[in-house]
């Protein structure tokens, strides 16, 4: 599973590196909302939150769908705008500005994707301003969310520029609140790692760029497709000459471990990515090689024998023995651990001898690691 965007026939200068002020905050407003994402931003989080005024926390709790769960595109507005030679803004008000500039029917669609989900990314162009009936299941989705996003959604369907300007407002009050100091600190890194990339795609090329970017990115040999490693299905275009040929790359210090692939139809594609800071960010798996770790421990004598293994290394005889099984299914189960490269071997003589490797697991959870350990 992957998303997918063709770059066939792309002039290199069409593929931008740019931070954006708006879609930072977006991002800081989501580990707000679920600091449980993202335990290194904890202390940031938990002091942010204490500082806000009340009417300011009640009215991000009303809006909080729009990053919470989904990352709206509203975040991302320039891409949007029918015009490729559009970027992110230098401000947040420049950003804004842009935002503005989309018609209703485009910001109700992007605000209220968690309603049109079925819609996205497909040739669409309904609108829940106009369709009577995408408009009931908007608001009948947005009721199961809870009462205050049914009462954001009727209230954006009913008047549009009122909610618009709301929203506004909403994002101004967190610049002053917190983000202005928060944008003047990661500033600086957002704008050296545009650099950076836009240098290292002139000198190296995609492929080299893409592999900086996140291991989730790839380009195939002849570099017509960016392939982004989701568990999502999906494919746009960057060539569209109705849109504005162009991808834009946007880098954000608050994102790990998010990696959000823009892929709304009739918007310019954006890849959302987290920037490494003095610690690298561990690669991130594949879908396929967690598809099969996960399969691997499904089975629940190969959980047992993950448990001897946390523990001490053994051999394949004497984990016949603690199993009260034969060699042979031992031998079987190991294969499909080692495959999943859960465990690792280490000969010792004439005998091999197999260990769990911890830092491999610890990555699949803490729940599944103290499971075994206990």
């Amino acid at each position: 599973m992957s998303v997918t965007i063709d770059i066939a026939g792309l002039p290199q200068e069409r593929i931008v590196f740019a931070p954006s002020p708006l879609a930072e905050l977006g991002t800081a407003l989501h580990i707000l909302a679920e600091p449980g994402h993202h335990p290194g931003a904890h202390a940031w989080a938990t002091a942010t939150n204490a500082s806000l005024k009340p009417d300011l926390a009640d009215r991000l709790c009303e809006a909080d769908f729009l990053w919470r769960t989904t990352f709206s595109d509203i975040l991302m507005g320039f891409a949007g705008l029918r015009d490729a030679s559009v970027q992110p803004g230098a401000t947040l008000a420049e950003d804004l500005d842009l935002l503005d500039k989309l018609e209703d029917e485009e910001f109700v669609s992007a605000a209220l994707e968690f309603t049109c989900s079925g819609l996205y990314g497909t040739d669409s162009l309904r609108s829940p301003l106009s369709d009577p009936a995408l408009r009931e299941r908007s608001i009948e989705l947005a009721s199961a969310r809870g009462p205050q996003q049914r009462k954001f959604t009727e209230r954006l369907l009913a008047d549009p520029p009122a909610v618009r300007g709301w929203v506004r407002r909403l994002f101004e009050d967190c610049e002053q609140a917190f983000f202005a100091d928060t944008w003047k600190r990661v500033r600086p890194q957002l704008v050296a790692d545009a650099r950076e990339k836009t240098e290292l795609l002139r000198r190296r090329g995609l492929a080299a760029t893409l592999e900086a970017v996140s291991p989730a990115l790839s380009t195939d040999e002849t570099g017509s497709v960016i392939d982004a490693d989701k568990l999502s299905s999906a494919r746009t275009s960057a060539v569209d000459p109705a849109v504005g040929p162009g991808v834009t790359f946007i880098p954000s210090v608050h994102q790990w471990p998010h990696l959000m692939v823009l892929h709304r139809y009739g918007w310019r594609p954006v890849v959302h990515y987290p920037v490494t800071g003095r610690e690298p960010l561990p690669a991130p798996l594949s879908v396929e090689q967690v598809t099969l770790r996960m399969e691997a421990l499904a089975h629940p004598l190969r959980m047992r024998l993950c448990r001897s293994l946390a523990r001490a290394p053994y051999t394949t005889s004497e984990l016949a023995d603690l199993c009260s099984i034969s060699s042979p299914e031992v031998s079987r189960h190991l294969a499909v651990l080692k495959k999943a490269a859960l465990i690792t071997a280490r000969r010792r003589g004439r005998y091999v001898q197999y260990q769990l490797d911890l830092k491999v697991v610890g990555r699949l959870g803490s729940d599944f690691l103290e499971t075994v350990l206990r």
